[in-house]
């Protein structure tokens, strides 16, 4: 189980009180907590002995992207769509101050709705004014790290595919056309000459082949001797 490890231990009613408490385990993370109904002496004994075993799972964090200063993201929706601002602070559950000075975005509030979390991050003061954002930016390459990133080489497939005209997609499809027969004949070509267990074949071609050249061979030495 991954993350904050919460186990709710579900003893006899006549057992155990009505009161909680929390029991951190000895072999695991910090952030791994047992919620245990409090118990009378003897079971309580018991369900310390179980739990000193070591089968609990360590507490791992599986999320990498977090709504946080600095994170970097991509809007999605209105007139910012598409491009990449940088998460200056948090104003609620739904918004957050953006700001991206090297793409044309000014300091503004904007659903998190409409933002798409990168992996960059760039590191800058809580709050920072536009001019230490932009610095930041500038300083960590962004720019030419989000270029060669797959997302954005993606992206922009996807652009220029959506500007083709009727002329353009005739000229790919016939391309491709093209490129798929090279390719299958190049396959049944290989396929032909191979066996089942991956060994090479000798066809009744290359016999004749190889025959045709030891007779010129042959003929060429008759004629030098002579």
């Amino acid at each position: 189980m991954l993350g904050k490890c919460n186990f709710l231990l579900e003893i006899n009613p006549l057992i155990a009180r009505n009161t909680t408490k929390d029991v951190l385990l000895n072999n695991t993370s910090p952030h791994a907590t047992l919620r245990l109904a409090t118990l009378t002496p003897c079971y309580h004994r018991a369900v310390k002995k179980v739990l000193s075993f070591s089968f609990f799972p360590v507490s791992v964090m599986p999320f990498e992207r977090f709504v946080q200063t600095g994170r970097i993201a991509k809007a999605s929706a209105g007139p910012l769509k598409g491009r990449l601002v940088a998460i200056v602070d948090v104003i609620d559950q739904n918004r957050v101050l953006v700001d991206g000075p090297l793409t044309g975005v000014p300091r503004q509030e904007y659903r998190l709705n409409n933002l798409h979390l990168t992996k960059y991050r760039i590191k800058f003061p809580y709050t920072a004014p536009t001019r230490i954002v932009r610095k930041a930016w500038t300083e960590s390459d962004l720019k030419a790290q989000w270029k060669v990133s797959p997302w954005s080489v993606k992206a922009q497939n996807i652009c220029k595919r959506s500007s083709l005209n009727d002329f353009d997609r005739f000229k790919l499809r016939y391309a491709k056309r093209q490129r798929n027969k090279l390719l299958t004949i190049a396959f049944n070509t290989l396929k032909k000459r191979t066996k089942a267990d991956g060994t090479p074949r000798v066809l009744k071609k290359d016999r004749r082949e190889r025959l045709r050249a030891e007779k010129a061979k042959g003929g060429k030495k008759a004629a030098a001797k002579k």
